[in-house]
């Protein structure tokens, strides 16, 4: 038989005591302990049986006795000495003495921490949501000394905030946005994790008396420090330098995130975005061709890719003058001169040691001048009539596989200048539009165009009327903006026009399918979707139809490769691409109907088990079966009262 132990010495009153219990064997009063637990990340627990007392506080007693081996431990208690010298020294009215016990009052820093909560990098990206919405809130509040939030915290939230955002503009990090009365709702994919936050609306903050704001700045501190730590890593990850500097001049000028991301442009081995933006159609085009550096090349490889180039613009010429859509010629003149072409470069630069890296730029020359005749084919518009309206919808992601959800979302909006109007939130359509692939201007100081540019291709604004319009571009509100971002694709811009009550904004972060209701307008964004994919599967198919296939070297004695183009019918190739697009428009509008009427369907579909199964259920399956029960039924109540408010808004008054 085993010693019977007395009681209050093993079980429950061991491994927990109470919060009054750990403050005695810290030896620290309520306001130090409670920052203890925050920087720790200690949380209260609850056991099955409170020895104490129900209504007191338990914790574990491995974790106050992790908290009584941490040097901010001792670093508090340094403080409070200091603070009590302090305190004495002011009431004998020693200001000289008080004054510098204050310079010589003890610091500490917390870097540990973070390291001792997020062992991976992975960890802290996880737990990235909370950081991000007290950083971003604490950047919108004023700085006021009755509630002791001081002027250094709010501004240092606010560097942190921007940097964050100019991290995921640089990498097209951003998935989905929502505006709600409480502020943005954002999501970002960073490297894998899907990190949502929260930014306020620029507004003047009324601050509450009844928050204990010494709390919520214990929270801050350790989250300003961890994402120093997040911001760092991922500045290097994309190889620009941290912490990024600030424009001088647009910071003064209240530019915001522009005066971060003015500095970060610099460091980009690309060119400025406003040029690439410009220029995003030329490149579109000659996505596939070769760049290559005409200055570099020797003298004789110029004259033969300007040749080639000419007689390749001479050839589209011909072809736009014939009436019929024959067979594409298979250009084996030109592949002539590209093989030739290459044999010449070679010996070139066998002989040149004046032009560096020669063989790679002949290579690159060599699949321009073949490249030169295939951009001007796809260039031709009998080989993509009449779908320019429709590839409008995908934007800048024409190019972009269906699949590649990153690269639709890097390319959305490129080649689109918006110029912001005064009245639009100016900070987070720059940080959505940019993100997205945009050019954005505004009126003020660091814009990079004026409002009279003819580059300009939407205004955003948000007022009734619109007095002076440019013809050359779009008025849109800025819930066009935010739309077209969370569906992948350019709405309709009559739906925004000014002075139009704009669509239903809807939510990224619900499931209507699960909710069982499916918006009316949901279903059109479905059908602009399914129109976008129809655009870069076609686009895809008229750059594979030129396939250049390389001749077996082990057949052939012939020096080099020689690439042939594949003959393609164009009337073949539209009568096809015609009834795939007619049939996609079918199953759409069918399935868009078989969604709207098996959303209900999907809730009421779960079964109801019969009575006596229900009674051969245990007390705690029988509670989670009725509280599914009631769970669905709520659900189908909320489908069908919004399909009957639908109902009434689509009937006339």
């Amino acid at each position: 038989m085993g010693k019977k132990l007395k009681r209050g010495q093993a079980g429950n009153a061991v491994q927990y005591m109470t919060r009054t219990q750990a403050m005695r064997k810290l030896q620290v009063k309520l306001s130090v302990f409670r920052r203890l637990c925050i920087l720790k990340g200690i949380h209260p627990r609850e056991p099955k049986k409170k020895s104490q007392g129900q209504n007191k506080t338990y914790y574990h007693t491995k974790d106050i006795s992790f908290l009584a081996h941490d040097p901010l431990l001792s670093k508090f208690r340094d403080q409070w000495s200091f603070e009590k010298k302090i305190k004495k020294a002011r009431a004998k009215k020693n200001r000289s003495l008080a004054d510098s016990l204050a310079k010589r009052r003890p610091t500490y820093r917390i870097d540990h921490l973070v390291k001792e909560r997020y062992p991976a990098f992975v960890d802290a990206l996880r737990d990235l949501d909370d950081p991000l919405t007290m950083t971003h809130l604490f950047a919108t509040l004023p700085a006021e000394s009755n509630h002791d939030i001081p002027a250094k915290v709010v501004a240092n939230a606010k560097r942190l905030s921007m940097e964050f955002q100019a991290y995921v503009v640089r990498a097209h990090a951003l998935r989905k946005v929502f505006v709600s009365v409480k502020g943005f709702y954002y999501q970002a994919d960073i490297q894998g994790q899907a990190v949502t936050w929260l930014v306020p609306h620029n507004l003047a903050q009324v601050l509450p008396a009844d928050v204990d704001y010494r709390v919520m700045l214990t929270f801050l501190e350790f989250y300003q420090t961890l994402l120093q730590f997040v911001n760092y890593k991922l500045y290097h990850s994309l190889s620009v330098h941290y912490p990024p500097v600030l424009d001088s001049k647009l910071e003064e000028a209240a530019a915001g995130l522009a005066s971060i991301m003015h500095d970060i442009a610099q460091h980009q081995p690309h060119k400025q975005p406003l040029q690439a933006a410009l220029t995003d159609k030329q490149t579109d085009t000659q996505s596939d061709t070769a760049v290559v550096d005409m200055q570099a090349l020797p003298a004789a490889v110029q004259a033969r890719l300007q040749g080639s180039q000419a007689a390749a613009a001479a050839a589209f010429h011909e072809e736009d003058d014939d009436e019929e859509l024959g067979e594409i010629d298979s250009g084996d003149d030109e592949d002539d001169d590209a093989s030739s072409l290459e044999e010449e470069a070679a010996a070139t630069a066998a002989g040149s040691h004046n032009v560096a890296g020669d063989s790679p730029q002949v290579e690159a020359a060599s699949s321009a001048i073949v490249g030169v005749d295939l951009a001007s084919r796809q260039a031709s518009p009998a080989a993509e009539p009449s779908h320019a309206v429709v590839d409008s919808i995908a934007g800048g992601a024409l190019r972009v596989q269906d699949d590649n959800d990153a690269g639709i979302c890097e390319r959305l909006f490129k080649g689109l200048v918006f110029f912001l109007g005064r009245e639009v939130p100016r900070e987070q359509l720059l940080f959505v539009i940019r993100a997205f692939g945009g050019v954005v201007a505004w009126q003020g100081e660091g814009s990079p165009l004026p409002e009279s540019d003819d580059s300009i291709t939407h205004q955003i604004v948000d007022r009734p009327t619109q007095g002076h319009k440019f013809l050359s571009r779009q008025y849109v509100q800025p819930q066009w903006v935010f739309d077209s971002a969370n569906f992948r694709v350019l709405a309709q811009p009559e739906l925004y026009a000014v002075g139009v009550v704009p669509p239903p904004h809807l939510s990224p972060f619900v499931q209507n399918e699960e909710e069982g209701y499916v918006p009316d307008y949901l279903q059109t964004m479905l059908k602009l979707q399914e129109q976008a994919q129809a655009a870069r599967k076609r686009a895809a198919g008229t750059m594979d139809q030129y396939t250049f296939k390389a001749e077996d070297a082990e057949t052939t004695d012939q020096a080099g490769s020689v690439l042939a183009l594949q003959p393609v019918s164009a009337e073949e190739l539209y009568r096809n691409e015609l009834a795939q697009e007619m049939q996609a428009d079918s199953e759409g509008e069918g399935q868009a109907e078989a969604q709207q009427a098996a959303a209900p369907a999907a809730i009421a579909a779960v079964p109801d088990l019969d009575p006596e199964a229900i009674v051969m259920m245990t007390r705690k399956q029988r509670g989670l079966y009725n509280a599914m029960q009631r769970g669905l039924s709520k659900k189908r109540q909320r489908a069908e009262s919004l399909q009957a408010k639908a109902k009434k808004l689509k009937q006339p008054t």
